[in-house]
């Protein structure tokens, strides 16, 4: 590693490669995150009815992901827009990861909420707005569920390597680093796609990184194809808005993929899933494992 990135990088040293830790793989059920499988989470932004949420369920697995993303607590801008189900939503979710067989991972936003959440939960989103959360972080940790932790949208790499510091110092090596857009002065996508932070997280940590293109872009649009670019930046796997009818969801559905455009994209994705494949198989973080195994 670079002596200026050791320097830059050197609150967070828990986070950062090392002989003794080369990759932390985030196991979830039967997946592993950070491991040669390419993890897909899909679903709706926000959790609205059980049909809403059980179509969904059934058509992303059908399409090849492995967890079910949906918000049963949304931080909105507007406190006129919708806000979540809270509980109720919370126990659509575990319906449909009983139905479906899909892990689910769903957004906390309040360390009072943390053990209701993890008593449903398969993984603990902390959103954006929330990264630099400190109580929620240790509340979260302490949790021992997995940390789905997204980058703060005008949040530097440097701040949210120390957040994932934070959770690590609080006992919880499963952390789950999210690429998910940054504000910049561009004003025609939602969020700048920081495809660079990509590359430098899986060069500089040994956490899992997956990206959220959906809230990168704000368009659906542009959504297969800053997925691909994720995929070859070396993203672990991605954070997709899916939703049977975008023009009707309670929110975000502008970025949100209705059912065809998901399983279009998904099947575009595998030639670059293929590559993909290959450099993994021949990364030093990969050969060390093995000689480990």
């Amino acid at each position: 590693m670079r002596e200026n990135w050791q320097i830059q990088f050197a609150e967070s040293p828990g986070v950062l490669k090392s002989p003794d830790c080369a990759q932390t793989i985030v196991r979830v059920q039967d997946l592993e995150i950070g491991g040669g499988e390419f993890i897909t989470m899909a679903g709706p932004c926000s959790v609205e009815t059980e049909f809403q949420l059980m179509a969904t369920a059934h058509h992303v697995r059908r399409c090849g992901a492995r967890i079910l993303r949906g918000g049963a607590f949304k931080p909105r801008s507007s406190p006129y827009s919708f806000q979540g189900h809270g509980l109720d939503g919370l126990r659509m979710l575990a319906r449909a990861r009983k139905e479906s067989g899909l892990a689910i991972v769903t957004e906390v936003m309040s360390e009072c909420d943390v053990p209701l959440v993890a008593d449903y939960a398969d993984i603990l989103q902390i959103g954006t707005r929330n990264m630099e959360n400190y109580s929620l972080l240790e509340a979260a940790a302490r949790s021992a569920r997995p940390i789905l932790l997204k980058r703060g949208m005008m949040a530097t790499v440097a701040d949210l390597l120390r957040s994932a510091q934070m959770i690590l110092d609080n006992g919880n090596p499963n952390v789950i680093l999210c690429e998910r857009g940054i504000r910049t002065f561009e004003t025609a996508t939602r969020n700048t796609f920081d495809v660079a932070a990509i590359a430098l997280l899986k060069h500089v940590s040994h956490l899992p990184v997956i990206a959220d293109p959906s809230h990168a872009a704000g368009y659906r649009e542009l959504v297969p194809a800053l997925s691909r670019i994720a995929v070859a930046a070396g993203a672990d796997g991605l954070l997709i808005e899916v939703h049977p009818h975008p023009e009707k969801a309670w929110s975000d559905g502008e970025q949100s993929l209705d059912f065809a455009d998901f399983e279009e994209m998904m099947t575009a994705l595998d030639p670059y899933l293929a590559l993909r494949e290959t450099v993994v198989k021949d990364s030093p973080a990969t050969r060390s494992l093995e000689a480990v195994g």
